[in-house]
């Protein structure tokens, strides 16, 4: 090893993928182990890590070109030691100069004093928190403030986050790309009287936005998006099926016809399009019709659409997309109007290289036919369509899977 070159070796550990082999590897001789410190970019630590705050330093130093570091603590008890706190994460700060993606998962020792050290993490631009229960919204607020390149922000159970005055400032800023929500329970509770009753001439800033997805999002009537993000590209809507919320009883939320109009008319590089409504829907409580999602696809360039639990959409629906010169991946789950008829149409639709069905009463293998032997698809996936058997899809596509789970029927 002392005689390989320097760029066979360095090559060598970059081809090794896994962690417990990159350390397998490093101490087989020192130079592969000097090397390695040189070349590890990312850990990942946890309940092992004792003493936390003293051994993260240790890793530091050992690994000064770090830039990705996870600390999770998922199945910690008070027996394997005292989790990473606010002094380890000022050591962190201090001593991973390099850091641009932090995730902290299951870390109840942090408080916003110790989040407020990474405010000093200038190449910081990905911060996830997962259960995280001891920060709050001032925490957050001094992480946006200090770090400048924040481009991406998950917030995954952070139940005690209930200020909002970091997202203001992230709206001011307009430099996040990704930011994800999911169950923090606190967020926009006590804000939402706000919202309606206040804001609802305001238009939210999205001039360069590209990737919108909302998921039993809800946004009050006169706070468009679609006007202010001629930019986008890809956008996924799954609609809240539950509209007996006593705040929205007087200013019911639906996504209409009149919505999709807005998004076809200013956004014209519209390429993904994903449209669902939430479990439990009944067919008569759709909110945009056929004529909604149609307007859709003959105005944008739209590549992929995807429909779940979309009654409105049928055979006719089907036919229009004849005409869609652009239409290359078509997902159908749980659109239940949909007969043979209209699926034997998909052999007619100019550019449809991917075709996915799922829980779909209506169809059968009659509806495959046109498509067996034709090689018009490159992908076919059929899952959980009773009426469709695995003899049904043999040949349809040039690669076809199949599942039948109908648990989802009892």
């Amino acid at each position: 090893m002392d005689n390989l070159p320097e760029q066979v070796a360095w090559d060598i550990l970059g081809r090794i993928k896994r962690t417990v082999d990159k350390n397998s590897v490093s101490l087989t001789c020192k130079r592969l182990h000097e090397l390695d410190n040189e070349q590890r970019k990312c850990i990942r630590v946890g309940c092992g890590l004792n003493p936390a705050n003293e051994a993260l330093v240790s890793l530091c130093n050992r690994f000064q070109n770090l830039e990705k570091v996870e600390i999770s603590y998922s199945g910690w008890m008070s027996k394997l030691g005292k989790q990473l706190d606010d002094r380890g994460l000022y050591n962190l700060s201090v001593s991973c100069p390099l850091l641009t993606d932090l995730t902290l998962s299951y870390c109840t020792f942090i408080t916003d004093a110790g989040l407020s050290h990474l405010a000093s993490c200038s190449h910081l631009s990905a911060l996830k928190l997962i259960f995280t229960p001891r920060i709050s919204g001032f925490g957050i607020l001094s992480v946006v403030v200090g770090c400048k390149n924040l481009n991406l922000l998950h917030l995954n159970r952070c139940l005690n986050i209930t200020s909002m005055e970091w997202l203001e400032y992230l709206g001011k800023l307009q430099t996040l790309e990704d930011l994800c929500i999911k169950n923090c329970r606190a967020i926009g509770e006590g804000l939402r009287p706000l919202a309606v009753d206040q804001w609802q001439t305001q238009w939210i800033p999205c001039d360069s936005m590209i990737e919108l997805k909302l998921v039993n999002g809800i946004i009050s009537p006169g706070r468009g998006l679609a006007r202010n993000s001629s930019n986008l590209r890809s956008i996924s809507l799954r609609v809240p099926s539950d509209f007996s919320l006593p705040l929205l009883m007087n200013n019911p939320i639906r996504l209409t016809d009149e919505c999709l109009e807005a998004l076809a008319q200013n956004c014209s590089h519209l390429e993904s399009v994903r449209l669902s409504f939430s479990d439990g829907e009944f067919p008569s409580f759709s909110s945009f019709t056929l004529r909604g999602i149609l307007t859709l696809v003959q105005n944008c360039p739209i590549r992929e659409l995807a429909l779940d639990h979309v009654y409105s959409f049928n055979d006719v629906g089907m036919e229009a997309l004849c005409s869609a010169e652009n239409l290359q991946m078509l997902e159908l789950s749980r659109c239940q109007e949909i007969t043979d008829e209209g699926l034997q149409l998909v052999a007619q639709f100019p550019k449809l290289c991917v075709l996915k069905l799922s829980k779909c009463l209506g169809v059968t293998n009659d509806g495959l036919k046109p498509l067996v032997g034709s090689h018009k698809l490159k992908l076919l996936a059929v899952d959980d369509c009773p009426q469709i058997s695995e003899r049904g899809v043999h040949g349809a596509a040039d690669s076809v899977t199949f599942k039948q789970d109908l648990s989802w029927m009892y």
